[in-house]
């Protein structure tokens, strides 16, 4: 029998630094857009943790609620690295 590899019909162009399961990569965005989307995807995690609570999913519930502070320090540290004026 022969096999092949079949390539994926759509291949990444790049890391997405805030990737979230289904989400498309964007490539070249601003410090405060990406600032936001590391904000969002915190908040998405944060959501999808309570939401495995709730279901009694206690091992995702921990990875979840664990792994949204870690966006919040990414955002956080990309603040101060690209030292943006701060919001009105």
């Amino acid at each position: 029998m022969f096999m092949t590899i079949a390539r994926p019909a759509v291949e990444p162009q790049g890391p997405d630094a805030v990737a979230v399961p289904g989400s498309l990569a964007i490539p070249d965005l601003s410090p405060r857009a990406m600032h936001a989307r590391l904000l969002q995807n915190a908040a998405l995690r944060g959501m999808r943790g309570a939401e495995r609570l709730r279901s009694n999913r206690l091992e995702d519930a921990d990875y979840w609620l664990h792994a949204a502070p870690v966006a919040v320090r990414k955002a956080s540290a990309l603040r101060e690295e690209k030292s943006f004026a701060p919001l009105p």
